[in-house]
């Protein structure tokens, strides 16, 4: 995870709403229900940081945030609710 996930479980935790803007081209062609339904990045960021052998690192250069942590995603289709996206999906897709 690369943080948003956190950032909204904290914010949900303090009753205060989550914002997202992103563009339509980021909305995944598929549904899925949690991080490791993503595929990871083809090249992802290396911070050339020693790991030690016994460590197993995740590599995904995507950051997945389950739908009902965010109140509101502003994109270039509009602003949307997170419920809305899976029909702009289906518009975008069909």
């Amino acid at each position: 995870m690369m943080g948003t996930y956190q950032i909204a479980l904290v914010a949900q935790t303090m009753n205060k709403p989550v914002y997202v803007a992103a563009e339509s081209y980021k909305f995944a062609r598929l549904y899925p229900l949690d991080q490791k339904d993503l595929e990871p990045a083809l090249r992802p960021v290396d911070f050339g940081v020693p790991v030690p052998p016994k460590v197993e690192v995740e590599r995904s250069a995507r950051d997945y945030t389950p739908p009902q942590y965010l109140t509101m995603l502003f994109t270039d289709l509009g602003v949307l609710t997170p419920s809305v996206v899976s029909d702009e999906l289906i518009q975008l897709y069909l």
